[in-house]
């Protein structure tokens, strides 16, 4: 009997810039975060995202307008009831943070992205999805970064 083959696990961890641009229709890379988004669930790809990409995307869709979109409460909401319906919720571990921060001389509010990147490898995810990518290039050695761009 021949052994199974070893399927490689494939997903990816969708940044809080990607997910607003995906979803703000009138966004300027909205073609662009939709595309990839799209792309990946064609391909099989597990989307990842984690309780911190939430309360920014809620941040972000009602602080201010986004693109001259305004969001009411309750499209925020909506909008990111869509994306933990449809992405793996990750949680975070404060020991790999803490151990980031201590090996990348992490400080002030860079600390928000390096716990994306703890939340990443605390449940063994190794590609972000982001179009903020030069935010995440001192983790390079340890993650796959798709800078998406649009």
């Amino acid at each position: 009997m021949a052994a199974d083959p070893v399927v490689e696990r494939q997903e990816v961890f969708l940044d809080t810039s990607l997910i607003v641009a995906a979803t703000v229709e009138v966004h300027p890379s909205h073609d662009i975060a939709a595309a990839y988004v799209d792309q990946a669930v064609s391909d099989g790809v597990e989307l990842c995202i984690s309780p911190q990409v939430c309360r920014e995307f809620l941040v972000v869709l009602t602080r201010q307008p986004v693109s001259a979109r305004e969001f009411s409460l309750s499209e925020a909401l909506g909008a990111l009831n869509v994306w933990t319906t449809g992405c793996r919720v990750l949680q975070a571990t404060l020991d790999e943070l803490l151990s980031l921060v201590e090996t990348h001389g992490v400080r002030g509010k860079q600390v928000h992205d390096c716990n994306i990147v703890a939340t990443m490898r605390a449940n063994g995810v190794e590609r972000l999805a982001t179009r903020n990518g030069s935010d995440f290039k001192r983790y390079s050695r340890l993650i796959r970064i798709d800078d998406v761009i649009g």
